[in-house]
């Protein structure tokens, strides 16, 4: 048990804790100052961008990124690129916890949804019942690193291989949580990263596509910008385009019907300063979580989540057993003392229940995930940020095991 910091909080004052904390450092917003008094600067898609995309490939552990305005849009364009390479139609693996994006990408390019439930120990996709799920129209397994743990298995891995399924990695929610002490991100085709305001690194706004396959980079470049063929990095492929369609400009040559989700020269000048610190942020949600986890009581809440290589800018917070009167007196101990929460973890719970499934898929398609939907009603994440102290993390513990059943 560590030492209680000399600065503790009196035991009678709330907690006050926010879903984040000081995510936006002075030495970020310096960083947008520097940029806005050079004479006549570039605020578009520029150098900037270009060299906070070289800087995360390195930081990552992959050849190609590419920067966008949003993980939501850097999961529309993977799935659209999944789309024009590999053809259109056939299902999707997706997972029933993760944040809508990536299922609505799914279904906004034209593939087919198939859902799988959860490990309650990782949170992500139960990996036996992925595997149980191939079939010939499998065009690609969409998993989701929920909150920071890692959610692959060897085996996932080599029967994806081993059979040519493309793998789509979202980590979103877990920068620099690791499997066999790689990088999460570096396992599928592709990736996605979010840069929210509350997660382990922030653009504000932002996101990336991250890949070892030039093909996929390539199309993911033009994507992002209107299908552009002057956004490929290639000048072999460029002259391609341009003998092929000479009646064109090839200044305008638009090689898909895609999108614009550009992101901005600010918003990557933030990315690169906090890309210098992320290593260290990342030490302290870490041993942020691990204090959390050794001091609640395990009889109510579940402790024994796979941690291995995980890294957590949240707190996770479920019920040992369904219990409704325990999960409604932790909601109120938690505003009572100021304590932000989400009830469902990421994205709201399963979402086999939002409207835009029920709609689609039935009623009663909830059912096929029990264990996401014991995590929609008695899972709980708080906010884990580098400066919270000690004492905080020990006393939202002590508050949290005082809750009785009755």
């Amino acid at each position: 048990m560590p030492t209680t910091p000399k600065t503790a909080l009196p035991t009678t004052t709330k907690l006050s804790w926010p879903l984040m904390k000081n995510n936006i450092s002075r030495e970020d917003l310096n960083a947008v100052i520097d940029l806005l008094q050079q004479d006549d600067p570039v605020l578009t898609q520029s150098k900037n961008v270009r060299a906070f995309e070289e800087e995360w490939s390195r930081w990552l552990g992959v050849k190609h990124s590419v920067f966008v305005n949003s993980g939501s849009s850097a999961n529309l364009i993977t799935l659209a690129a999944l789309k024009e390479l590999y053809g259109e139609g056939g299902e999707v693996i997706v997972p029933s916890i993760t944040w809508v994006s990536d299922i609505a990408s799914v279904l906004q390019c034209g593939f087919k949804p198939v859902f799988v439930d959860i490990d309650p120990r990782t949170l992500g996709m139960a990996n036996d019942e992925v595997l149980a799920k191939l079939t010939s129209r499998t065009r690609a397994v969409f998993l989701t690193h929920v909150l920071g743990f890692n959610a692959l298995s060897q085996n996932l891995l080599d029967v994806l291989k081993s059979q040519r399924i493309p793998l789509i990695e979202d980590v979103c929610e877990s920068h620099g949580a690791t499997f066999e002490e790689r990088k999460l991100g570096t396992f599928g085709k592709a990736s996605n990263f979010s840069f929210y305001y509350a997660h382990h690194l922030s653009t504000i706004e932002g996101g990336m596509v991250c890949t070892d396959d030039p093909d996929f980079y390539e199309t993911v470049r033009m994507l992002r910008s209107h299908g552009m063929v002057r956004e490929l990095s290639s000048e072999g492929r460029k002259w391609d385009y341009i003998e092929e369609y000479p009646d064109l400009n090839p200044e305008f040559i638009f090689a898909f019907p895609a999108y614009n989700v550009r992101s901005t020269e600010i918003n990557a000048v933030i990315g690169r300063t906090q890309l210098r610190r992320l290593d260290e942020n990342n030490h302290r949600r870490t041993t942020n979580f691990m204090l959390f986890l050794r001091n609640l009581d395990p009889d109510l809440y579940r402790t024994d989540f796979h941690t291995e290589g995980s890294c957590n800018y949240a707190f996770t917070l479920i019920l040992r057993e369904p219990d409704t009167i325990l999960c409604e007196k932790v909601m109120a101990a938690l505003r009572a003392n100021e304590v932000e929460f989400r009830r469902g973890t990421a994205g709201g719970g399963n979402q086999l229940r939002q409207p835009y499934l029920r709609h689609r898929l039935g009623r009663d398609a909830w059912k096929q995930c029990p264990q996401a939907d014991h995590v929609h009603f008695f899972g709980f994440y708080i906010g884990n940020y580098p400066t919270l102290e000690a004492d905080r993390i020990l006393r939202l513990c002590d508050l949290l095991n005082s809750i009785t059943r009755t």
